[in-house]
């Protein structure tokens, strides 16, 4: 889970920093969005990129869901008394253990899937268009960050997205080894889980934002 979540860490990364080409404009954006599908080009074939970026991210999701079956039901049989409360604690009900975005990792893991399925359906194969269908990669997400309904739903994903990430990295890396503390606050981890988080789910609700409120380029 730890490995798998990390792959879609550095993606999610690289995403953003394509999406906040949208203030350099039109043919800015549409340019990068080109570049992509012919990038490596005659070593690789046209989207041959984007074909081993999306194999991996893919892989990463399935492993990622399947990691989450199993700790689940591990979890589950963990608790020897029927009807135990998770990560039940007479002391630190709220430290290490369970916190707000731990709590609600699965639910939040459900809705960044449907919004994940629902985004590709949109900007990558354009059969939902809200707004107006458009060959131009920069049409299309102006167009639908237009509309009010779809940039709330846009941010309600990216605020699961960041309860996830927020939860996620810390976790993620202390699984790794790289924690040295024994409670989540003093954690040299938490800081850093809370800004790589920050500049995601910020970095993603900017261009939508903008867009609605007439900001962009």
């Amino acid at each position: 889970m730890a490995v798998s979540g990390l792959i879609m860490i550095g993606y999610l990364l690289l995403h953003m920093y394509g999406n906040l080409k949208v203030f350099a404009g039109k043919e800015a954006f549409d340019e990068y969005a080109h570049h992509l599908r012919t990038f490596g080009e005659p070593m690789l074939p046209y989207e041959g990129l984007l074909w081993i970026v999306r194999v991996v991210l893919l892989a990463a999701i399935i492993v990622h869901v399947y990691a989450v079956v199993v700790l689940w039901r591990r979890n589950r049989k963990a608790g020897a008394v029927r009807g135990a409360r998770r990560y039940y604690s007479k002391k630190n009900r709220t430290g290490i253990q369970r916190s707000y975005a731990s709590f609600t990792m699965r639910w939040g893991g459900l809705v960044v899937l449907a919004f994940i399925v629902y985004h590709l359906l949109h900007l990558t194969t354009n059969d939902i268009a809200p707004g107006g269908a458009s060959d131009s990669p920069y049409e299309r997400v102006v167009n639908g960050f237009e509309i009010w309904y779809v940039v709330v739903a846009y941010t309600i994903a990216m605020l699961a997205v960041g309860f996830h990430l927020w939860h996620g990295i810390w976790s993620a890396l202390t699984t790794l080894g790289q924690n040295r503390s024994s409670n989540r606050i003093d954690s040299r981890l938490t800081g850093l889980a809370v800004v790589v988080t920050l500049v995601i789910t910020l970095g993603f609700l900017m261009p939508p934002w903008a867009i609605f409120l007439g900001l962009e380029a």
